[in-house]
């Protein structure tokens, strides 16, 4: 056994015997969700988002982690905001001041940040939403840990899949807000990773007009043709469409015949309510019965978020964020997903290592990394930012 695994197991025995006298180690975790304005609704009702998104994932994490800590005299105790962008700090920093100084973010990148850096040294931030690589990079920050996968993780699952099926040549259609500048470079970065080739590029240009119309059927069906013509030959399109503007109207309309992958058709996420492998059936079955509904990725990335400060809580008998942060990075540590693999967290940038789902939106088609791309460490790591690629100076593998 080694030095780490005695020391964990020395802190269960402790924790044991505090429960056993009664004296009770309070773990208090906020969920913090950042709401953005109302804007246009979705392409789909379908895409609506429930109110108590992220929420209702964090309240499953929560009973996981009071069934252990009942028998370890642990008490993990939950609260949940939902905010302005303009009030995030301040409902952090309340929540900070009345002890929850663990925090699980629902927010963008610069929320995050801002969140992050007046959090300071007093609290562990946990992002469950933020893609961002260079949140994992140049703009790290020491106290934050990112259970959400950037989008090189995402775009690289996807692009070796393409790769393993013989499918490596791409028409790229990018949306033109910032977050699909930013998904359509990582798809760029990911082709030359894994050898794909970008034949053609095409910018689908937001007019703000409605995403969602009751006549507008057959205005799409012509325009998506005529969008898509005169491409060089290609296997695939892939769609960059995180402002989801335009990738649902792809599939079955483009000019030639081709396979739709990216924000739509086969999209990379990190769960998807058909996912049934690996223990997931009795997952998906107990998110159900609680939140009566499928569970989302924010769900799930909240839930797991809350599993790792419950594992880490658990294995160091403490509720310190410092003490969490270091075990979390640490090699002993790792967490149950329901994708097959124990997850861990790479400790030059706090990313969580996790495998992504590729799915169509009924069935999970494939899981990545894919077989044969091997990497010296974890086949994981070959999904995202590797240690070379990463200039995040806040971690420096601690």
């Amino acid at each position: 056994m080694s030095l780490r695994s005695r020391a964990g197991a020395l802190a269960i025995a402790v924790a044991m015997a505090a429960a056993s006298s009664g004296q009770a180690i309070e773990i208090r975790t906020a969920v913090l969700r950042v709401d953005e304005p109302a804007g246009t609704l979705p392409i789909s009702r379908l895409d609506l988002p429930p109110d108590d998104l992220g929420f209702a994932g964090a309240q499953l994490g929560q009973e996981d982690n009071q069934t252990t800590g009942v028998f370890l005299g642990q008490d993990f105790l939950l609260e949940t905001r939902n905010v302005a962008p303009d009030a995030a700090v301040d409902a952090a920093q309340a929540l900070i001041e009345a002890g929850y100084d663990k925090l699980v973010v629902l927010a963008p990148r610069d929320t995050l940040l801002a969140v992050a850096d007046a959090a300071g040294d007093k609290a562990l931030i946990l992002d469950a939403l933020a893609p961002d690589d260079d949140l994992r990079s140049g703009a790290c920050r020491a106290n934050t840990l990112h259970v959400a996968p950037s989008r090189a993780m995402r775009t690289d699952a996807l692009i070796q899949y393409l790769v393993w099926k013989q499918w490596p040549r791409i028409l790229l259609v990018y949306g033109s807000h910032p977050e699909d500048s930013a998904l359509a470079a990582a798809y760029r970065h990911s082709a030359d990773k894994f050898r794909a080739r970008i034949v053609d590029e095409r910018e689908f240009e937001d007019t703000g007009g409605a995403r969602r119309t009751d006549t507008g059927f057959a205005q799409v069906q012509r325009q998506i043709p005529t969008f898509t013509q005169n491409v060089r030959t290609y296997d695939v399109t892939v769609a960059a469409d995180e402002a989801g503007v335009f990738a649902a109207y792809l599939p079955f309309r483009t000019w030639d015949p081709r396979p739709v992958a990216g924000s739509a058709g086969l999209e990379p996420v990190t769960w998807h309510p058909a996912h049934e492998a690996w223990g997931a059936t009795q997952f998906q079955n107990r998110f159900e019965a609680m939140a009566h509904r499928p569970m989302r990725e924010e769900d799930y990335q909240a839930w797991l978020a809350l599993r790792v400060i419950g594992e880490a809580a658990t294995r160091t008998g403490s509720a310190d964020p410092s003490a969490l942060r270091a075990y979390a990075l640490g090699s002993d540590f790792s967490v149950g997903g329901f994708k097959g693999e124990k997850l861990s967290f790479r400790d030059w940038n706090g990313q969580l290592r996790q495998p992504i789902l590729l799915t169509d939106g009924h069935v999970t088609v494939s899981v990545s990394p894919q077989e044969g791309f091997l990497h010296q460490r974890s086949a994981l790591d070959t999904l995202g930012l590797d240690k070379p690629e990463s200039a995040c100076a806040a971690f420096n593998g601690d």
